[in-house]
């Protein structure tokens, strides 16, 4: 899978760590907060969008009378707890960061989550000691499945699309990265398993631990 990588880029959120279970909760109760409950297809129809986006829709959907930046602004405070504190890297995740820097493959985040809580998930982490460039998809411009944040993180590592390998966990993430001419590795997460079958039909491998890219036990898609 790593042959002729020059480079790897991660999603976030339900791929290089585990928190897609925080941000269902969060929903309902900041829904709950003022009046509304979570139906039960929001967490497909926000996929892949920023966290601007995401706000935008937000306010709209359920006529929300806050501004675009007190609706994020709320979110990140009762993330920023939870990111600092109870959410952990992906299983292998660590040792498979660690083989990519002595081995020198660069590396990179692309997240829809905002530029504030990636920087709190960073530290709490030490993530910052093995990724070398991290953009969010409200820096980028355009949420996924558009391409435009991994072309980004790509030209900032110095590599083509062709020299770098994504690892992402849903449908939108894996349509951005095949938009941008990347091949990709869906991750497994349980917050997503109903479309997986989705996801198995566009990734090129799919795995349930990083360790597998390592040791060759992944499951080749195509």
């Amino acid at each position: 899978m790593l042959k002729g990588v020059k480079a790897v880029l991660f999603d976030l959120d339900g791929t290089l760590v585990d928190s897609m279970w925080m941000w269902k909760d969060i929903d309902v109760e900041y829904l709950h907060r003022y009046g509304c409950t979570l139906p039960p297809e929001l967490q497909k129809e926000i996929e892949g969008m920023s966290f601007s986006e995401t706000a935008v829709y937000f306010k709209k959907r359920f006529g929300l009378q806050q501004s675009l930046e007190s609706i994020q602004a709320e979110w990140i405070e009762m993330a920023k707890e939870k990111y600092a504190h109870e959410v952990l890297m992906k299983p292998g995740a660590l040792p498979f960061l660690k083989y990519l820097k002595e081995r020198g493959i660069r590396t990179g985040i692309a997240t829809s989550n905002s530029r504030e809580l990636l920087d709190a998930v960073m530290v709490s982490l030490e993530l910052d000691r093995y990724i070398d460039f991290s953009m969010t998809s409200c820096e980028a411009g355009a949420g996924k499945p558009a391409p435009d944040i991994y072309l980004k993180v790509a030209r900032y590592l110095e590599a083509e699309p062709a020299e770098c390998l994504v690892f992402e966990d849903t449908p939108a993430g894996i349509q951005a990265a095949i938009r941008a001419g990347i091949r990709v590795c869906a991750m497994e997460d349980r917050h997503v398993e109903d479309q997986r079958n989705i996801v198995c039909s566009l990734a090129d491998y799919y795995i349930h631990d990083f360790s597998q890219v390592l040791n060759g036990t992944y499951q080749k898609l195509k």
